[in-house]
């Protein structure tokens, strides 16, 4: 495996007027190529902080963070713009799509930026996108037309547009119940078997049990980094356990009236 991120002694602060607050006390960690990697902790331990990093939102005050072997500090504006846009996708929690545009106008907005003509056939790729997350059948539908479950879907075809090496999941199921958030979890399990690396922020550990790794943080440091013994399969959970299929009959019930 190739090491898709390095971080060395990451620092990151922020000043409140005459307060200094260090949400980052000198990280160190490595991601490899291929991951599922669940980073936990809570609120106001660094975990955020620590996504807008690495997803090249933010950046840090102090130390070093190499992505796919570039030193990312050194790179201009433009560059670390082409690395967010090209190689890195973003999967929210409030899904963050654009209300009265279909399913396949939100997936298509990344591509909009794309002013170098890199990509040539656009309305394909968008096609291919939504087919990779089940919703091909549903591009022409609008957000309110669609189950919470759908909005993300889109959410995460849109992140995928670009052919993104890694995704980065922000509590990517908090607004979904318990059997929506595992057929979203069966998905990043499914792209990150092709090859996608996945780091994905979560306060719930059963959340975090569908990964490979789990990474624990408080007051802005790294307190744990452990492999996943039992990892949990969520296509498994869905077929296999009653609870999950009632659940999942009375909530397809209900989007089957909503799409009405």
């Amino acid at each position: 495996m190739n090491t898709v991120i390095e971080l060395k002694q990451l620092t990151k602060e922020y000043h409140m007027g005459d307060v200094i607050v260090r949400a980052l006390a000198g990280v160190d960690m490595s991601v490899e190529s291929g991951e599922f990697l669940a980073v936990m902790g809570a609120s106001g331990s660094g975990k955020s902080t620590l996504m807008n990093i690495i997803g090249c939102l933010d950046q840090p005050t102090a130390g070093e963070y190499l992505f796919e072997g570039q030193n990312i500090n050194s790179l201009t504006r433009n560059q670390y713009a082409a690395i967010r846009n090209q190689k890195i996708g973003f999967v929210f929690q409030g899904f963050n799509l654009l209300a009265r545009t279909s399913a396949f106008e939100n997936v298509e907005l990344p591509l909009l930026y794309d002013r170098d003509n890199r990509i040539k056939e656009p309305q394909k790729r968008v096609l291919e996108a939504l087919d990779r997350v089940g919703l091909s059948d549903r591009m022409h539908h609008e957000p309110s037309q669609l189950s919470g479950g759908q909005q993300q879907r889109v959410a995460i075809a849109r992140a995928l547009v670009n052919q993104p090496s890694m995704l980065l999941a922000d509590e990517p199921t908090g607004n979904l119940d318990s059997v929506t958030s595992i057929e979203i979890l069966s998905l990043f399990q499914a792209l990150n078997n092709q090859g996608i690396t996945v780091i994905l922020v979560t306060h719930e550990a059963d959340i975090a049990s569908y990964a490979s790794r789990i990474i624990q943080m408080r007051d802005g440091m790294i307190i744990r980094d452990d492999a996943v013994e039992h990892r949990r399969d969520a296509r498994e959970d869905l077929n296999n356990d009653h609870s999950f299929t009632k659940d999942k009959s009375a909530a397809l019930r209900k989007n089957s009236r909503t799409d009405k």
